[in-house]
């Protein structure tokens, strides 16, 4: 039997992919060589406008314990600096503390809830593909066996087997430096905290703000008191002592990196709370694009296709929009009403993407690292983002709101992710985040059905959702938003100008000639 798609990699981003078709009515078989979710602790939380995605999806509150619409945080941090994100008149970073094996459970649960099907102890060996499909040879509990697909997406992670099996390059810079050491500890004694919420060290005068990087004259420091029980410290090193990748990270070894960056001496205790805790070290910077993300039928999502510094937390912003734009676009292209280019556009629309962050990925990390060459670049750096307008920039860039898609209307809601509204409806107040749950492209009429839309996009109704709604209790700010299934603005239009002949460009520019 041949299946729809094959994903290999069963963590977030390729769960996620799973779930999105799923949505869309394809049923994906996700491999992954592993015989359960993986122990170690990765992602620390969510970062940026994959929040609002997840929210879309009925995800946030399950992840993060907070009911209702993600909320911005008021401060957050840019290669070092404290970002004072509650200057901003409109701020658009969020971000969630959850651990990345939640992660994993909560998108597992959510694929296999779809009917997604996820063999573990799978791991590829190899593939072919022909014009219609790709064999992918597996090795699993039963020994070698074949699969048949008519798409082979590879969400396996920087070391992807898939795309080394498709050829595709993987450029980009390596340096050994800096090395980074993590671990959940008992909270250690000495530890004091100022009347203004930073930490103090013993016999360091240097105040810690929590989960924030502080740079030293000696490397970065961050502590993050999780919960009363645990407590994240992390140093990051240039030029320190040489170590053995082998070894597994002791909490003696980060206790004297600790003493090497902030001159105090820490004891360290293994967290006794719920884990996995394990330390982790990460030696040189790595930061890689792939040269495309596809190649005939085999493509590449996550980390398969990008890695780069984890300072800021950009990954998982990163992997699951990618999902997110790729699997709407999969699955028109099986259904049959995918208009020309299509898929091709996830390349074009997402790399440019990977791109971003892979620019401020190294500038942060270069922005972090010893000597005065550096302190004077934070100085004039510094100046900088004291203007709002710049913190600004920043703010986008970190959370991925600065995104635009090509859409050829001029509508300044096109191409940006959808905005934040209370709407009303016949059914009752709502969110737009809340009519977004089933993955499907919808048209709002936000004058409560006087544009008279819904005749124009009846030929799509087979797979366009059309709602007639009233901002409440403010003026919409716009007439009509038609949306794809990532939450992205394809066509909007002022309150008073219906714009017919735009909206039936954009329904058969993304989502295919009408057939009813």
């Amino acid at each position: 039997m041949t299946n729809e798609v094959v994903i290999v990699g069963a963590g977030p981003v390729g769960l996620f992919l799973a779930a999105e078709l799923a949505l869309a009515g394809v049923r994906p078989v996700v491999l992954d060589r592993l015989p359960g979710r993986s122990g170690e602790q990765k992602a620390n939380g969510l970062v940026g406008q994959v929040l609002r995605l997840l929210d879309h999806r009925g995800l946030h509150q399950p992840l993060s314990g907070t009911p209702g619409a993600p909320q911005p945080v008021p401060r957050f941090v840019f290669g070092a600096f404290p970002l004072e994100l509650h200057r901003l008149a409109a701020n658009p970073l969020h971000a969630a503390p959850v651990p990345q094996h939640r992660i994993e459970e909560v998108l597992e649960a959510r694929a296999l809830e779809l009917g997604v099907t996820v063999l573990r102890r799978s791991e590829v060996t190899g593939f072919t593909q022909d014009p219609t499909g790709v064999t992918v040879d597996l090795h699993g509990p039963d020994g070698a066996r074949q699969l048949r697909t008519r798409y082979l997406v590879g969400a396996d992670g920087g070391r992807s087997t898939v795309r080394k099996l498709a050829a595709i390059g993987f450029p980009g810079v390596t340096s050994p430096d800096p090395v980074s050491r993590i671990a959940h500890v008992v909270p250690p004694e000495g530890l004091r905290a100022t009347a203004d919420g930073e930490v103090l060290l013993p016999d360091c005068p240097t105040p810690f703000r929590p989960y924030t990087h502080t740079r030293t004259e000696h490397g970065v420091f961050v502590i993050a008191p999780f919960n009363p029980d645990a407590v994240m410290i992390a140093t990051m090193e240039w030029g320190g002592p040489p170590v053995d990748e082998a070894d597994p990270l002791t909490l003696d070894e980060l206790r004297a990196s600790i003493r090497r960056v902030t001159g105090a001496d820490l004891p360290l205790t293994p967290a006794r709370t719920a884990g996995p805790f394990t330390p982790r070290r990460t030696v040189g910077h790595n930061t890689r694009l792939a040269e495309r993300y596809r190649e005939g039928r085999v493509l590449l999502v996550g980390d398969a296709a990008h890695v780069h510094a984890a300072t800021g937390g950009p990954g998982l912003n990163l992997g699951l929009q990618d999902a997110a734009n790729l699997g709407w676009k999969l699955a028109a292209d099986l259904r049959g009403w995918a208009p020309p280019g299509l898929l091709d556009s996830y390349q074009s629309e997402r790399r440019p993407v990977g791109e971003r962050v892979f620019m401020h990925s190294q500038a942060q990390t270069a922005l972090m690292a010893p000597g005065p060459a550096t302190t004077a670049l934070r100085a004039l750096v510094g100046e900088l983002i004291a203007h709002d307008d710049n913190l600004a920039r920043i703010a986008a860039l970190m959370a991925g709101s600065d995104v635009r898609y090509a859409t050829g209307c001029p509508h300044p809601l096109a191409g940006g992710f959808a905005p934040e509204l209370a709407l009303d409806t016949p059914a009752g107040s709502t969110r737009l985040a809340e009519l977004a749950r089933s993955g499907r492209p919808l048209l709002i009429d936000l004058t409560g059905g006087t544009l008279g839309l819904a005749d124009r996009a009846a030929g799509w109704k087979d797979r366009v959702d059309v709602l007639a709604a009233d901002r409440a209790p403010a003026q919409p700010p716009a007439g009509a938003l038609l949306l794809r299934p990532d939450g992205y603005v394809a066509w909007a239009c002022a309150p008073g100008e219906a714009d017919p002949e735009g909206l039936e460009r954009a329904l058969r520019d993304w989502f295919g000639e009408p057939r009813i």
